[in-house]
């Protein structure tokens, strides 16, 4: 099995090898049990001081709807800007869709890649998680619709009920988005002809189910934004902006169908498998114990030679773990609230308690997502305005030479992973909070609301080991 060292090293380990070339590893300062303890603590800490402070007004004002305080007025500037935001956010999928096409193919050269990936996947999720539904005004392909609608009408839909769907066609396309961003090789070229695509699709889906139907239900950055603006300290509504507590938007939202809650769920999964993926013990389980157990007795030992097949057959196997992930954080999530269920002994229905408290877990994901991804911000982010200035990628990057525009900023790895660490320990004593608030909303007393959450309290201390031990693996060498 000569081989199969070499293969390994060279699938599991990719990370460990760029680094050594760069420079000192970085190791965790302290055991991984240690970071475990600290976040099950502080996870703990957070529950008994909820349940006992849960019902006090203090605690009651954090979920008020009306916000904490200002005029509620939107500013003038912001109504002023609005039509020219929407016109940028029509120029940059167009300069994105024409620069894949018609520019250079190295990923690193052409604004498309950096722009759509970096820009708008990581960056603008972000800033609708601080500053509210920017998304709402400025989804550029629900700006394209309203204007085709202005040459054929308003598209009422051809399905009756849509709403009996969900957001099943949101979350089709998510998980299909996640497979091209995981499994897909794009290139600036390839990533032209998806958003071409996806242009396509929405056209499609708004005139099938409704304009406004399939952007609340099909157009999955539609839907996956709006969630993630529902943790900002902005509260917009009927063109006025108030001010409330970060994450108070999660107290008024109700999923209203099984779609959302794994929808939910698949955005916990689809980041901790994207981490999970490149790990030493996720990559040895199909190369070492699966081909010792399945593939020698077919194909022989020689792991090289067999290579090429067995690449196919990995795929496939990375693509069910992708797709089956969601299921089975709602497997433990069901069982979660099966138990709380029997503890309280609720009158609720298990999937009345499934809809209500499935946007508790929102922070976990948000946190996840940032944890996994903020540092590319901070490296090809920088590269943006170099690369807006020569979107083709033809080396002529005159509008920012003279600024002296820093190309990246380099992260230490020891502040990389302790932002990482708080992040994910704030992320989930956010949704014990949050949970507990809504806990007191289902259920009848104080006393029923607080043992409801002993069970999700052991639901987070799981997210929160499986968080912290993905993170943690580039960083111990054993890989455990």
């Amino acid at each position: 099995m000569k081989h199969f060292t070499l293969l390994v090293a060279a699938l599991a380990l990719p990370r460990a090898a760029e680094a050594h070339s760069f420079g000192k590893l970085y190791n965790l300062p302290v055991p991984l049990w240690l970071y475990l303890y600290g976040a099950v603590a502080a996870l703990l800490l957070s529950f008994v001081v909820t349940a006992w402070f849960g019902a006090t007004a203090a605690s009651r004002a954090w979920s008020a709807p009306a916000g904490i305080g200002g005029s509620g007025h939107c500013p003038r500037w912001v109504k002023a800007a609005l039509p020219i935001a929407k016109a940028i956010s029509l120029a940059l999928l167009a300069l994105s869709i024409y620069s894949g096409f018609a520019g250079s193919q190295n990923a690193y050269a052409n604004f498309n890649m950096s722009g759509f990936w970096i820009g708008f996947v990581l960056g603008f999720a972000y800033l609708v998680a601080l500053v509210g539904p920017l998304y709402e005004k400025l989804n550029p392909w629900l700006l394209i619709v309203r204007g085709t609608e202005r040459l054929t009408g308003e598209w009422q839909g051809r399905i009756a009920a849509p709403e009996r769907l969900g957001v099943l066609p949101a979350l089709v396309l998510y998980m299909a988005f996640i497979w091209l961003e995981l499994f897909g090789a794009t290139t600036p070229r390839s990533l032209s002809v998806a958003l071409c695509a996806y242009t396509l699709i929405n056209l499609g889906g708004a005139w099938l189910l409704g304009t406004r139907a399939w952007f609340a239900q099909g157009e999955f950055f539609a839907v996956l934004l709006r969630l993630f603006a529902l943790s900002a300290p902005l509260h917009w509504q009927q063109g006025s902006v108030r001010w409330q507590w970060p994450f108070a938007g999660l107290l008024r939202e109700r999923t209203l169908h099984w779609s959302g809650v794994v929808f939910i769920l698949f955005m916990l999964s689809s980041t901790a498998f994207d981490g999970l993926r490149e790990t030493v013990p996720w990559v040895k389980l199909f190369w070492k114990d699966l081909y010792a157990s399945l593939w020698l007795p077919l194909l022989g030992d020689n792991v090289v030679e067999t290579y090429p097949r067995l690449k196919w057959v990995y795929l496939v196997w990375q693509t069910t773990a992708l797709l089956l992930s969601p299921f089975v954080y709602l497997a433990a999530y069901l069982a979660c609230l099966k138990l709380a269920q029997g503890i309280t002994r609720s009158g609720h229905s298990l999937s009345e308690l499934a809809f209500c408290f499935a946007p508790t877990l929102i922070p976990i994901a948000l946190v996840y997502h940032l944890t996994h991804y903020y540092t590319l911000l901070f490296t090809q982010g920088a590269q943006l305005p170099w690369l807006l200035s020569d979107p083709l990628g033809t080396g002529n990057e005159w509008a920012w030479r003279w600024l002296g525009a820093p190309r990246a900023f380099i992260l230490d790895a020891g502040l990389v992973w302790h932002a990482q660490v708080g992040l994910i320990v704030a992320g989930h004593v956010i949704s014990v909070v949050l949970a507990h608030r809504v806990a007191l909303q289902v259920f009848t007393t104080r006393r029923a609301a607080a043992l409801s959450q002993l069970p999700m309290l052991l639901l987070m201390m799981l997210y929160t080991g499986i968080g912290l031990w993905i993170l943690a693996q580039p960083l111990n060498p054993g890989g455990y």
